[in-house]
This record gives structure tokens, C-alpha cells and sequence, in this order.
């Protein structure tokens, strides 16, 4: 076996409950504007044509409980509150039965972001990761196996800064489901076990500064929590 020049840092594993393995985080796909009242907050109409994605990498991933700092280069770091979808086998062109034997587990995640980067860079036709891609920016709350826990409509997703209210709202208003989101992306995917996929964040996304506390949760999984230092 060929030696590595180097070691790169480790990706945490994340909890599942019920197990003593941890889910092994791959790549990790975001839905972009997938609540209609989250996308006209930022000045957008809803595409119902089809779902779009962005990425963030698996190292900038941190679990639920951490401490990290205010990221460099932004003076408008966002929060965004998300139902988070972990696949456990391979599917490649999913069909519907398909897609719903895809997901392994679910959990709570976070998706911050430098909102003034991202703005700034999709005004000039840019890709955006220096707003979403963002060390420590992938946050990931244990996870409930998929037999444990259901996607209904009525499900309250919901988060709090320093215990004040910033989005409420339920499942029912994804725009695109979690079984059109498998079979979309997987038409230009393999997608296999350690993806995940962030399905959206309601309305109601706004600043963060060092100090706070960010909590949240969806009824039924781990709430998810991140405190916010000073800058580095």
C-alpha cells in the first residue's frame, strides 16, 4: 500500500440512536429554495420545474453540541434550519419505491452561511461557495433510523437564537418531497450510502453574531445546538 504524504483531519461520524456505529459522512448535497416563503424572503419565485443543489464538503462538517468561531470574511453569517435525509444503499435512477428504501436514517442539521458572499457572488453570476461551504458550516444532530420516524406533513421544524424564535414551520411546506428530491438528484448521481442530503430551510433565516446560541429541532428527531465564539 502506498504511503499517504500526509494525514487529513478526520470527519466525525455522526450518532444514530439505537447504534454503537457512527453514520460516516460522504458528500453532502443541499437543496436550494425548497420552502416558497424562505425563497421570496430572498427575493426569489420558486422554480417548480425541478429541484437545484449545491454542496458542502464532508471536513467542514461538525456535530451538534460544538463550539466554533465566527468564520473569516463575512459580516452577515446566517443560520438555516434543515431536515437532513441520510442515504444507507446505493441507488442510481431511483423510481419512487426506490427512493423511500434509499433513506437510511434522518436527523436536524444546520446549513450556515456567509450570506453577504453568497449574495454577492450570485449577483455576479458565481458559484457560491465561499458563502456555503464554510468550515464548520455543516452541522448534523444524532440520527433516527428511517423505520423510527416519518416525514409527515404535520411535523414542526423550528430554531432558536439564545431561546428566541426564528423559524416555525412544518414539513408540509417542502416544496419538493424527500422521494422527489432521491429521485431528481439521483438521475445525475450514484448515490450510496454516507451521502446526505439538507432539504431546505424555512423562512425566517437572519444573522448570527459570536456569543450566540443557536437551537433547533423537528419534532420526533435530536434537537441540534451550536454556539458561536469569537473569531478566529
Amino acid at each position: 500500500m502506498t504511503e499517504s504524504l500526509f494525514t487529513l483531519p478526520a470527519v466525525p461520524g455522526i450518532p444514530v440512536n439505537g447504534e454503537s456505529a457512527t453514520y460516516p459522512i460522504g458528500r453532502i448535497f443541499c437543496v436550494g429554495r425548497n420552502y416558497a416563503a424562505h425563497a421570496a424572503e430572498m427575493g426569489h419565485e420558486v422554480d417548480r420545474e425541478a429541484p437545484f443543489y449545491f454542496t458542502k464538503s464532508a471536513s467542514n462538517a461538525v456535530l451538534s453540541g460544538a463550539s466554533v468561531p465566527y468564520p473569516p470574511g463575512t459580516e452577515d453569517y446566517h443560520h438555516e434550519m434543515e431536515l437532513a435525509v441520510a442515504i444507507g444503499r446505493e441507488v442510481f435512477r431511483a423510481d419512487a419505491q426506490d427512493a423511500w428504501k434509499a433513506v437510511y436514517a434522518y436527523g436536524c442539521a444546520l446549513d450556515m452561511t456567509r450570506r453577504d458572499l453568497q449574495i454577492r457572488e450570485r449577483n455576479k453570476q458565481r458559484p457560491w461557495d465561499l458563502g456555503k461551504d464554510v468550515e464548520n458550516a455543516a452541522v448534523f444532530a444524532p440520527l433516527t433510523r428511517a423505520e423510527a420516524w416519518s416525514p409527515d406533513d404535520d411535523k414542526r421544524i423550528h430554531l432558536e437564537v439564545n431561546g428566541m424564535s426564528r423559524q416555525d414551520a412544518t414539513l408540509a411546506e417542502l416544496i419538493w418531497k424527500i422521494d422527489e428530491i432521491i429521485r431528481h438528484l439521483s438521475g445525475f448521481y450514484h448515490l450510496r450510502p454516507g451521502d446526505l442530503i439538507l432539504t431546505g430551510t424555512p423562512a425566517g433565516v437572519g444573522p448570527v453574531v459570536a456569543g450566540d446560541v443557536i437551537t433547533g429541532g423537528v419534532d420526533g428527531l435530536d434537537p441540534i445546538e451550536l454556539t458561536l465564539t469569537g473569531a478566529e
